[in-house]
């Protein structure tokens, strides 16, 4: 199936074309949302819901955007919602401390990959979510503040220490 009979049959709500589509992201997607959360679990929830609004707004989309993109903007709200709604972004302790003397799963784990994302996947959520946030995605941080119900100086924060954190690691493991 081509993408434009694909998009012509999403918006008519065809369940056999919003498969396809799905089929054609879902992999991509799924690791936006991985970017936001190391539980595989909640990202397929993430991921899931995040397609059934896909779904349920392609009324809006438009045939001169970037089909991608614009999913990925929903997959990316969708993971924003999901953290907001579990306040998982309040009272969040960034002591450098806690990064490094074993606040991650397994310190040890950074230096048998080659893959920087891992590295990132070790901050907490919320320096994680902030870093994804502003880095990756582009938002400003008072975007941000009101995204995650945060103040500005909470997500500058936040961004400072994890930006901190990773070049310590990076420096640590990587450059040799």
């Amino acid at each position: 199936m081509e993408l434009d009979e694909i998009i012509a049959g999403c918006y008519q709500g065809s369940r056999k074309h919003q498969e396809a589509l799905y089929n054609m992201y879902a992999s991509k997607m799924f690791g936006v949302c991985l970017t936001y959360t190391r539980d595989r679990d909640l990202a397929q929830d993430i991921l899931h819901d995040g397609f059934f609004k896909v779904f349920k707004k392609f009324d809006k989309y438009d045939s001169q955007w970037n089909l991608s993109s614009w999913i990925r903007r929903i997959i990316v709200n969708t993971a924003i919602d999901h953290f907001r709604k579990s306040n998982r972004m309040t009272n969040i302790d960034f002591q450098e401390s806690v990064y490094l003397a074993g606040g991650f799963d397994d310190v040890n784990e950074i230096s048998k990959t080659d893959d920087l994302s891992e590295i990132i996947n070790m901050l907490p959520q919320g320096a994680k979510t902030v870093f994804n946030l502003y880095t990756v995605e582009g938002y400003k941080h008072q975007e941000i503040a009101d995204m995650l119900d945060i103040s500005v100086g909470t997500s500058k924060s936040q961004l400072s220490k994890a930006k901190s954190v990773l070049r310590e690691l990076v420096n640590k493991y990587y450059v040799r």
